[in-house]
């Protein structure tokens, strides 16, 4: 019987764990998205293409721990620790949330040793937003 011939574009002739370490990555960005109950920290190359992902949840964090200062600060050195072995020295850092974590992952990230570009706050604000309930007649 014959065998069938893989198409070009098929995810079985593909190395993919193989083309992730070769990668070199000297510039990105790092995404910090700071909720009252959690923090993510997501860094990309410049193009946009994840490079890594953690949250306070995947670093340990359970519960109302992982909305706490210290959680953020840890899943930032997690993330940034990743990336600096494939070789990232420069980034930018973009924060979103009000969260407690916010601060605690700047520093994190300040200390890591990459050179920052700029720092940007990009927390999504009303402009007078959604209409308010009617008034209650009591």
């Amino acid at each position: 019987m014959a065998k069938p011939i893989p198409k070009v574009g098929s995810r079985k002739n593909r190395r993919s764990s193989a083309r992730k370490s070769a990668r070199r990555i000297p510039k990105g960005v790092i995404h910090v998205q700071a909720s009252f109950h959690n923090t993510i920290v997501t860094v990309t190359d410049v193009r946009g293409r994840v490079i890594s992902c953690f949250s306070a949840g995947t670093c340990g964090f359970k519960g109302r721990r992982r909305g706490t200062p210290f959680a953020a600060q840890t899943t930032a050195g997690n993330a940034i620790r990743a990336v600096v072995d494939q070789g990232m020295q420069r980034a930018e850092v973009l924060i979103k949330g009000p969260g407690l974590g916010r601060d605690a992952a700047l520093r994190a990230i300040r200390r890591s040793g990459i050179l920052l570009n700029f720092v940007r706050d990009i927390t999504p604000m009303p402009h007078n937003g959604c209409r308010p309930p009617k008034k209650r007649r009591v």
